[in-house]
């Protein structure tokens, strides 16, 4: 997987995949706005523009109201909060697994490996999801320009969201992949050590973990820190 945009470094998730990946000709190159705008069906976009005199709306309500908390703040209250909730879902991830693996029973292995990735995902779909409307509430009774952030992240989450979330429900199959290709390496070797390369799978599926909450955070992270701007 290569990321397409010129100026945006590709992110962990990505570049980890990479390197699962086969090599790909590099796909040509495109801006932000152009790429984006492939995402978006005639009948999105219509709505996108629909939704300016809302998003115009939330900044003039704020103007009728001083802000709840001074922008440092509330700068520091939902960092707090975010490192908070990357911390619990890091244990979670990083946690020991209660299971220990059966080099007997491979195909049994990579089913479980599956079952665990599906529940970290739903893990952090739950809580990002919940710090991240948490967050636009927050610049929501900020500065009127916070306050339009906010409502054009909903925007763009409403959009967006869904795609991402299809783009992420393909992990579990690159997963799988992964599992084989080492596994046939194993077996290529003649003595397959099947516990010392489960023991790197499973280094390796830590990392994808923490790559794709990185991934999730990144919107809540980029509205907590327009706070700072």
């Amino acid at each position: 997987m290569r990321s397409s945009f010129p100026s945006v470094p590709a992110s962990a998730l990505a570049r980890q995949l990479a390197r699962w990946l086969p090599a790909a000709a590099d796909a040509p190159r495109q801006d932000v706005a152009e790429r984006l705008g492939q995402w978006l069906s005639v009948t999105e976009a219509v709505k996108l523009h629909a939704a300016r005199p809302a998003i115009a709306a939330a900044g003039a309500a704020a103007r009728r109201r001083p802000p709840r908390l001074p922008s440092a703040r509330l700068h520091e209250t939902l960092s707090a909060e975010l490192e908070r909730v990357r911390a619990v879902l890091t244990r979670s991830i990083t946690a020991s697994p209660s299971h220990h693996p059966d080099p007997s029973d491979l195909d049994t292995e990579i089913a479980l490996f599956q079952q665990r990735l599906g529940d970290q995902q739903r893990r952090m779909e739950l809580s990002v999801d919940a710090l991240r409307e948490h967050v636009r509430q927050h610049l929501a009774q900020s500065t009127p320009e916070l306050a339009q952030l906010a409502a054009i992240d909903a925007v763009m989450d409403s959009f967006f969201g869904g795609r991402e979330q299809r783009l992420l429900n393909t992990l579990p199959a690159h997963l799988k992949a992964r599992f084989a290709a080492l596994r046939q390496e194993a077996a290529g070797s003649g003595a397959p050590d099947h516990r010392r390369w489960l023991r790197a799978f499973e280094t390796e599926f830590q990392q994808l973990l923490l790559a794709e909450l990185e991934l999730r955070l990144q919107p809540v992270i980029g509205l907590i820190e327009s706070l700072d701007a």
